[in-house]
């Protein structure tokens, strides 16, 4: 068995859909992950906060806009207009919760969940149904059946153990060799839909490729493999062709987009090389990750922006604030904030933070325990692999700064927006 997933960029357009088919052609014992189409998982965050604001008009409108795009992709793929009932039955379900299930404020990331799931739910339905009329047999899996997940909504892990055997059982109880399932979604033990984290679909395929025992996982993309950059941002971005495990993880936990953080675990434990493959050219190497890769010299550069800057003091200007991280990090998970840098000084502790809706909340709260905490969400966190004195005179050095911590390997700059 062979794991490919295709991420949303891959699958934006029936052009996008038919290339699908050219790479998967001839192939069998072949497991397919597939995101939302283009940006619908943005469009679905809007009818989600429509929703929660009150506004129904508003994110009945946001679904027509999401409706009539997956439409133009099917009529496109079938040179006619063309219905595919699967497809309306979830839309019509889609508009029936955002119509009927008053909102919750204290159940919101279930409540997100379960509205931005539908956008792989529609994009699988889709190249499941049009693969099949073009001759490519293959066998649609609800993955919400088959990924058992924390009770953790937004950014729930896989539970292996629970998941395992009903994977097996769905993928063994078919006739058909392909099989498309759905990034990103699994449902909670109650039975309630759960996502992964943003850019979950390539820690689905590697859970995938581990519980079928995959002889390999390719990730197509829209660039010609990992980058030591983005090339969006940086101009003198180059390819790296091999990476090993370790090298992968430390720059998907800095921020790195190419690979999801939690991706590759599942695959070290069983020694699957991971490929991230351009979708433009089937025939590419792009790049190879494995065990057996040597350490990356090249710098590497990660920008993650849409950054906040927490910063606690201690009123009684204490000396010990160390001795209060557990209520401060307590708090933090509480919210479910992500902290990416942490800095401290005597007196006073500084972390940068992804952005939440829950900050304001945990700053109350930490301020309930005694500190006096500012926010500034105007800033990036810049992290520099392997660096060189050229490479830091050119990206690191600025008046913008706030925070730099430096090892011999790595620099980690907390700056201001510019």
């Amino acid at each position: 068995m062979k794991v490919y997933k295709f991420g949303g960029a891959s699958v934006k357009d029936a052009a996008g859909v038919r290339n699908l088919h050219k790479i998967i052609e001839g192939e069998s014992e072949l497991f397919v992950i597939v995101s939302a189409m283009g940006k619908t998982t943005n469009a679905l965050e809007r009818v989600f906060e429509a929703y929660r604001d009150g506004n129904i008009e508003a994110a009945k409108g946001e679904i027509e806009s999401i409706t009539a795009y997956h439409q133009a992709i099917i009529d496109d793929l079938y040179g006619e207009q063309h219905t595919i009932p699967q497809v309306e039955s979830l839309i019509a379900e889609l508009h029936r919760f955002i119509e009927s299930v008053p909102f919750d404020a204290s159940r919101a990331e279930e409540r997100y969940d379960r509205t931005v799931a539908f956008g792989e739910l529609i994009s699988t339905t889709i190249i499941s149904e049009w693969l099949a009329s073009v001759g490519v047999a293959n066998h649609w899996i609800d993955m919400r059946r088959c990924f058992v997940t924390q009770f953790r909504h937004k950014d729930a892990n896989v539970l292996m153990d629970e998941s395992a055997p009903l994977l097996r059982r769905e993928v063994a109880g078919s006739m058909a060799r392909v099989f498309i399932g759905q990034g990103f979604i699994g449902s909670a033990a109650d039975g309630s839909t759960t996502t992964l984290g943003r850019e979950g679909s390539d820690y689905s395929a590697a859970v995938v490729a581990h519980i079928l025992d995959a002889e390999s996982m390719t990730v197509w993309k829209d660039v010609a493999g990992i980058l030591n950059a983005d090339p969006k941002i940086f101009e003198d971005a180059k390819k790296i062709d091999f990476l090993n495990y370790v090298d992968t993880i430390e720059l998907a936990y800095s921020g790195a987009q190419i690979i999801h953080p939690k991706t590759i675990k599942p695959l070290q434990n069983k020694q699957i090389p991971l490929y991230v493959r351009p979708f433009s050219d089937k025939s590419a190497a792009g790049t190879r990750i494995d065990a057996e890769a040597a350490n990356v010299t090249t710098p590497i550069i990660i920008l993650k922006r849409n950054q906040s800057l927490l910063t606690l003091r201690s009123r009684d200007l204490s000396f010990v604030l160390e001795e209060r991280f557990p209520i401060v990090f307590s708090i933090l998970e509480r919210f479910r904030i992500k902290t990416n840098l942490i800095h401290n000084t005597a007196v006073a502790l500084s972390l940068c933070t992804e952005e939440s809706w829950h900050l304001t909340e945990a700053v109350q709260a930490l301020q309930g325990e005694g500190f006096d905490a500012t926010i500034n969400a105007n800033v990036e966190l810049l992290t520099i692999h392997h660096h060189n004195p050229e490479c830091l005179a050119k990206y690191a050095e600025s008046e913008r700064n706030l925070i730099s911590q430096t090892t011999p390997e790595t620099v980690r700059i907390v700056r201001s927006k510019e």
